[in-house]
């Protein structure tokens, strides 16, 4: 059958109604594509940075055909099964099929199951199946944020949508030495069973992945920032101590903090407005009201030595001053059937529609004359997950652009609208705060936060996992609510020392930031604006009690000190894709024991963070990976490379060692 061909350096396959292209994608990678259609789609979606022009090695036989693209190697056979090999001829990578197109081929089968599996649905989309073999002693990691402690994902169901605290980030890394990025932005699941891999896209035209063969994760992580880009060089003054609470209610009221801050000579770097410091949903300025002259404020801090985040959100009021304009002009989302209300929160709301270039610059002018002018530099792009109602298909299925298979683009979309302006205003070091994000967010100044996460030692376990996978999944800015967003009382001892635990992982975070809903509640100062909203209690490091504050205070000291280390680790990040916060796997592969430990992590290449993620926890085991000497870094105690030990953890110590 006359089923190969040969076009742009590209080997092509076509069968009955199937388009399939493999395609070399930088160097040791290939980029796969398929599709029913009449004409394969032309985007690029996670793979926006320009690549070299390759040519493979490329043969067509009687009943298959190969291509080589340095370390790895695909082979198609004449009815369209595709297999990964790396450069000795181990297989990476099998499509799973069962059929009886080939009744010699070992996967012959009456089942009838497809690898690549178009199912029509209604619009001219598919429901996208894509399956290959999986093998049991494979471990994979990275795909983003989820709420759950494991971080080898094998045997893990997860769904390829963003939520309030799950970011999905389809790119992973496997021990067996290849890196894999689904580049499909559609709403779906990813299943990693112990018999099948299967991916799904719930509407989508196309399939695209893209799949590297490298000899250890750290040159597989850096081949897929290659492709997919890096995050900015971080600012210093980012790389410090962010101070934020639910929410700062006047312009006083937050000047009266970091005033505090600095009477108490404790580091700050940081401090942040949260929401509702606007009249109206989608105004996007000071109520001045409640903050009557910015200006002021905003020098005040810069004088006292602390930047200004303010957090800005996508929705937009049916009351506001810009509503009307933008829908006239198209700029907002909109709905197959029923009235056009994404969210009720505080007003009816819809969300404008980041997917399109005008929309964008028209919301960044608009941040643009109230914010960055007046001094803000860094945004909190908040609500930005389209949980509420934007790819909700019984209910509302709202449009971003054409159809819902650009479901999970739409974080992305939003940190560019801000990327895109500063980076106009000729600013470099570019930061935007988002709970969200999809493959390639990191190069427009993505950093993620793990959401509105419980106030609880088990979800302090889950951030651990959360945070490892997301820089294994090319998202090396991170960080989390220090001591948890909902249900921490400041007067429990409970919550206490789950603050003090927090507080001491978050000082080893790519960002440390504290944050969260503190109770007992605090009630509306008014009935209008932002004032109608409630507010938290006090959240400083000085309202959890005076053990808790020194202790606090210890590491707030002790992050100040290791900001040129961190800095190093920044320029590793721009330079290269290199998580800052990753498994010790990354470091020391060769260590089979490395692979195995989901509790401990390396913060740069050269400090190890054994967090106390238990209640009553004063001393917890520690393994220390083959080839480097340790030493404890607040006793001095040494370990050997490559043994287990029990380590003493009182509470105001955690286990961090120094490589020596």
């Amino acid at each position: 059958m006359n089923v190969f061909r040969i076009e742009d350096n590209c080997l092509k396959f076509h069968y009955d109604a199937e388009e399939l292209w493999i395609q070399p994608w930088s160097t040791n990678s290939f980029r796969v594509r398929a599709c029913k259609t009449a004409q394969m789609p032309c985007e690029n979606w996670a793979l926006q940075m320009e690549v070299e022009d390759i040519v493979p090695q490329i043969t067509i036989q009687e009943d298959c055909a190969w291509i080589k693209n340095g370390k790895i190697q695909a082979k198609v056979s004449q009815y369209g099964k595709l297999t990964f090999y790396d450069r000795n001829g181990e297989i990476l990578l099998d499509e799973y099929l069962r059929n009886r197109l080939d009744v010699f081929a070992d996967y012959c089968s009456a089942l009838e199951v497809e690898a690549r599996e178009f199912k029509p649905i209604p619009g001219g989309d598919y429901h996208l199946s894509m399956r290959f073999v999986s093998d049991p002693r494979e471990k994979i990691f990275g795909m983003g944020q989820y709420q759950q402690p494991y971080l080898n994902l094998k045997g893990t169901d997860l769904e390829l949508a963003q939520r309030n605290s799950q970011a999905s980030v389809p790119f992973y890394v496997s021990s067996l030495n290849y890196g894999f990025l689904w580049n499909n932005p559609a709403v779906g699941r990813t299943m990693f069973g112990k018999n099948i891999t299967t991916w799904e896209a719930y509407s989508t035209k196309a399939l695209d992945y893209w799949i590297t063969a490298e000899d250890t994760p750290a040159k597989i992580e850096e081949a897929y920032a290659r492709v997919a880009g890096t995050v900015p060089m971080m600012p210093d003054y980012a790389m410090g101590f962010w101070q934020c609470k639910l929410r700062y209610q006047t312009q006083e009221e937050l000047l009266q903090v970091a005033r505090e801050y600095k009477k108490r000579n404790l580091p700050i770097s940081v401090i942040v407005i949260d929401y509702f410091h606007w009249p109206l949903q989608g105004d996007w300025k000071f109520d001045l009201r409640y903050w009557p002259d910015p200006d002021a404020m905003i020098r005040e801090l810069k004088e006292m030595g602390i930047e200004l985040m303010v957090s800005i959100w996508p929705t937009v009021d049916y009351r506001s001053e810009n509503f009307q304009e933008m829908k006239e002009k198209g700029y907002l989302i909109r709905t197959d059937r029923g009235f056009r209300i994404a969210m009720d929160f505080q007003g009816n709301t819809v969300h404008f529609d980041a997917t399109n270039p005008k929309a964008r610059e028209y919301v960044w002018q608009k941040a643009k004359q109230n914010y960055y002018d007046k001094g803000v530099k860094i945004f909190w792009l908040d609500e930005a997950e389209p949980e509420y109602s934007i790819y909700d298909f019984d209910n509302y299925r709202y449009h971003m652009g054409p159809n819902v298979q650009i479901g999970n683009i739409y974080p992305a979309m939003y940190a560019k609208t801000f990327f895109d302006g500063m980076k106009a205003e000729g600013q470099e070091n570019i930061i935007n705060l988002l709970r969200c994000a999809w493959a390639g967010s990191q190069k427009y100044g993505a950093l993620v936060w793990s959401g509105d996460i419980h106030s609880s030692f088990a979800s302090l376990r889950n951030q651990v996992a959360a945070g490892l996978n997301m820089g294994m999944a090319g998202i090396p800015w991170w960080t989390t609510d220090i001591g948890g967003f909902h249900g921490g009382d400041p007067r429990e001892p409970g919550f206490r020392e789950l603050l003090i635990r927090w507080f001491e992982y978050g000082t080893f975070c790519p960002v440390m930031r504290l944050h969260g809903y503190r109770e007992p509640l605090k009630e509306p100062m008014g009935t209008e604006g932002g004032a109608a909203c409630v507010s938290g209690a006090d959240n400083e490091v000085w309202s959890f009690g005076d053990e808790a504050y020194e202790i606090c205070k210890t590491y707030l000291n002790l992050r100040e000190s290791m900001k040129p280390y961190i800095a190093r680790q920044m320029a590793a990040a721009h330079e290269q894709g290199t998580p800052v916060m990753r498994p010790l796997f990354y470091d020391f592969p060769e260590d089979k024991m490395a692979w195995e430990i989901e509790d401990q992590y390396m913060f740069g290449p050269d400090m190890m963070v054994a967090p106390v993620l238990y209640a009553d926890m004063r001393k917890r085991t520690v393994y220390f990976p083959e080839g480097r000497e340790w030493k404890h870094f607040f006793t001095g105690e040494m370990y050997h490379g490559g043994t287990t030990a029990q380590v003493e953890a009182p509470i105001d110590q955690l286990p961090v060692f120094t490589a020596v």
